[in-house]
């Protein structure tokens, strides 16, 4: 047996933990006391990733699918030469816009994102679809209007606040704060600090606050502007802020004016004294935030939620400051900004901008499957299912039997996999060197970055030979810099001489095709001169030194030292070195405000799109009433997690993913716990197993995501997107509306 440092990889928080490792196996596994991002904090699902490591699904050698739909072994040479070939021939007869790329990195397997990205780059596209599209970029798109730019992201210093407003989030089972339970549980000790939950449910973390405002599903944004013009009628707005440090208020300030309070309250079916109670005791306090997730991002109206929810702590002073919400650094590059004018490459058939250098994938089935001249026909996906995770798994499965090449690299035969024409075995995220790009606190801010504590699985490769051999196939990539690989090792034993610096830096000067492929050079040259086979992490040498050029005091704080570049290099050392994660940086409160990116320096926010759907709320008629029951779709829980887990033995509890209903409702279908009952939608059905809970308003059900896994004959669990439709979709940002599905039940 052999202890090793390494991380969670389920959620994005990536705690910290500790593993032992035995015949290939994590056998015990616990919380790193030494990380400093997580301090030994773990929750429970993390105790069962060795079902992650070793299933029946994993793979462990390239796959060809043939003529008779199965798939056949193949080499690794077979299969990168005739996928190079395709990708030749797409290039050559339909350009750039016939290739587009879902994924590139999941939950804490970002390394891998760096090198994917270069297929972009060789094939001459930017249609780029991720899960964070499906998720944040209406969020990513407010920030872009507010201050400036799209990757001025938000975060929330729950620790210092005296009162904290949960929004569309159950931090209890979400995480997504650090160390959530501890942080959850001291709120809710009644100890001066206070929390408000805005939530259907009455989740674990609603039990614990001081209000719960149990909204009907999707009425969000009539609570949230009915709160923000109780500020303004009461005079809870923090006027010097405004006058200081925004620019638009008196247009907003007459929007606000106009809304009807009661009648907007009455439409989010909560009380008036609790809404009057939480908007006040929210303004008055020494220092508050807002947390924010899925639950408010995927329901209707989510990109004015997003608008809304900053306008919560913008409006009563409470950005950049101790307890408030701050801006945070970006030690990995998530996201980019996407220009709103012509250069912003819209998509064919949808006509869809990209929104931080992202394309929305509930329009790629559409971009794929229609007779358009310059549709898509190659797509490759990287760490991901759309299958399962992508709203509308009808239009999904149609599309991907339309692809003149499907493409899939992962560690497990998905549902996705299933429909591709080549398979490529990934490295597990325990096999290779990894890390995450989550690092989004503030003050403080973390990077760890993992050691492979496993070899890989049969012929497994980690990404960035996967994607480097493919270029080299393409011809796009040379095998060797040996020059530059020459100067690497010299420079490694006194890198402050800045040898190897100067030196790919006239590389990249001279030979302009090989600036697209900086990570590819960079795991080529200055990999192969770092110890432990730390080839993957090449590329953070690069980023550590643009950190320190954005941070340098910050990170001076943090306890690094060194003159001029020898910072950076000193940064770089001390990730490659901690097995626990290192501190990058510690910032105050005051550097807030270099991250706002309008060269005023202000906040703006007059967002004319958004003073527009505000105006329009108040016209917006009731929900159809075909369908009875509203679904929450995708809810989080304490045994689901994401498709990565694809054992279904992983579960000690709800096996079957079961529908939440409330007791009265169910009594009226005559349904029990444990009945099995049709769940229908406009757009699909899935059986499902009844489960009464009166944690939920009438009117509501909820189903888990993480379930619809294929395992060997079985599948476990509703397939959940069955349910959703592609174009029950946000206007502006192309998000699912995931939290508002209205569905039917019928007995079984």
């Amino acid at each position: 047996m052999t202890t090793h440092s390494t991380a969670c990889i389920l959620c994005s928080r990536n705690c910290g933990i500790e593993v032992d490792v035995e015949d290939g196996h994590l056998v015990k596994i616990r919380g790193d006391e030494k990380s400093p991002i997580s301090a030994g904090y773990l929750c429970q699902k993390a105790a069962r990733l060795d079902y992650y490591q070793n299933h029946d699904e994993r793979l462990t050698h390239p796959l060809r699918k043939k003529p008779d739909g199965t798939f056949e072994r193949v080499s690794w040479d077979t299969a990168l030469s005739e996928i190079a070939a395709k990708l030749k021939q797409v290039r050559a007869d339909h350009g750039g816009k016939a290739f587009a790329f879902y994924g590139g990195g999941g939950q804490g397997n970002h390394l891998g994102g760096a090198f994917s990205s270069a297929m972009l780059a060789a094939m001459g596209s930017r249609y780029l679809y991720s899960a964070l599209a499906q998720e944040k970029t209406g969020d990513f798109w407010v920030n872009g209007r507010l201050f400036g730019h799209q990757t001025c992201h938000i975060t929330e210093d729950i620790d210092h606040a005296d009162y904290v407003l949960f929004i569309g989030t159950n931090p209890w089972q979400a995480h997504g704060i650090r160390n959530a339970r501890d942080v959850v549980r001291d709120l809710g000790k009644k100890t001066g600090r206070k929390m408000a939950v805005i939530d259907p449910k009455r989740t674990e973390t609603a039990a614990l606050a001081d209000v719960h405002l149990q909204v009907k599903p999707s009425t969000d944004a009539f609570l949230l502007s009915a709160m923000l013009a109780i500020m303004v009628r009461d005079g809870l707005v923090d006027e010097d802020f405004i006058r200081e440090r925004t620019t638009g208020f008196e247009a907003l300030r007459e929007v606000l004016s106009g809304i009807p309070i009661e009648a907007f309250v009455a439409r989010a079916g909560v009380p008036m004294a609790d809404v009057l109670k939480v908007t006040h005791d929210f303004a008055k306090a020494e220092a508050a935030c807002v947390r924010i997730d899925l639950g408010l991002q995927q329901s209707l109206h989510s990109t004015l939620n997003s608008y809304l929810e900053k306008l919560l702590f913008l409006l009563t002073g409470n950005l950049g400051k101790k307890g408030g919400n701050n801006f945070h650094s970006l030690f990995m590059p998530l996201i980019g900004h996407s220009d709103e004018g012509p250069k912003n490459l819209r998509t064919v058939l949808t006509d869809m901008p990209a929104i931080g250098k992202l394309y929305p994938p509930n329009v790629l089935p559409a971009e794929i499957n229609n007779q358009h001249p310059e549709r898509v026909r190659a797509l490759f996906i990287d760490s991901a299912n759309p299958m399962v995770s992508g709203a509308d798994t009808q239009a999904y499965e149609a599309a991907f039997k339309k692809l003149e090449l499907l493409v899939v690299v992962d560690v497990a035969m998905t549902e996705s996999a299933r429909l591709a024409h080549y398979v490529l075995p990934a490295a597990s995220q325990f096999e290779k060197w990894e890390a995450t790009g989550f690092n989004l606190d503030f003050p403080e801010n973390g990077f760890h970055l993992r050691k492979p504590i496993l070899p890989p699985k049969g012929e497994c490769l980690p990404e960035p030979e996967i994607y480097g051999r493919l270029l080299e196939q393409m011809g796009e990539l040379p095998a060797r810099f040996p020059i530059l690989e020459q100067i690497a090792k010299l420079d490694r034993k006194v890198p402050q001489l800045g040898l190897f610096m100067a030196a790919i830096g006239a590389k990249l000067a001279r030979d302009k095709k090989l600036r697209r492929y900086g990570a590819h050079v960079l795991y080529r040259t200055l990999g192969r001169a770092l110890p432990e086979g730390a080839q993957a992490a090449a590329p953070l040498w690069f980023l550590a030194h643009g950190y320190v050029k954005r941070h340098r005091a910050a990170v001076e704080r943090a306890g690094h030292q060194g003159r001029g570049r020898a910072l950076g290099e000193a940064l770089f050392q001390a990730i490659l070195e901690s097995s626990s994660g290192t501190l990058l940086s510690r910032h105050e409160y005051t550097d807030t405000w270099s991250f706002l990116r309008y060269p005023d320096g202000k906040i703006h926010l007059e967002v004319p799109e958004m003073l527009a759907a505000l105006r329009a709320l108040a016209a917006e008629p009731e929900p159809d009433p075909q369908f009875p029951f509203v679904l929450i779709a995708g809810e989080r829980r304490a045994y689901n997690a994401n498709t990565i887990y694809r054992n279904p033995e992983w579960r000690k509890k709800d096996p079957d993913g079961a529908l939440c209903i409330h007791p009265a409702d169910a009594d009226a279908l005559g349904l029990a716990d444990g009945d099995r009952a049709v769940c229908r939608s406009a757009r699909g059905e899935v059986e499902v197993t009844i489960s009464r809970s009166d944690t939920l308003r009438r009117g509501v059900v909820t189903l888990p995501h993480g379930y619809g896994l294929q395992y060997g004959e079985k599948t476990s669990g509703p397939v959940l997107n069955r349910l959703t439709d592609s174009n029950h979709r946000d206007p502006i940002a192309a998000t699912p509306f995931h939290k508002y599905v209205p569905v039917q039940l019928q007995k079984c």
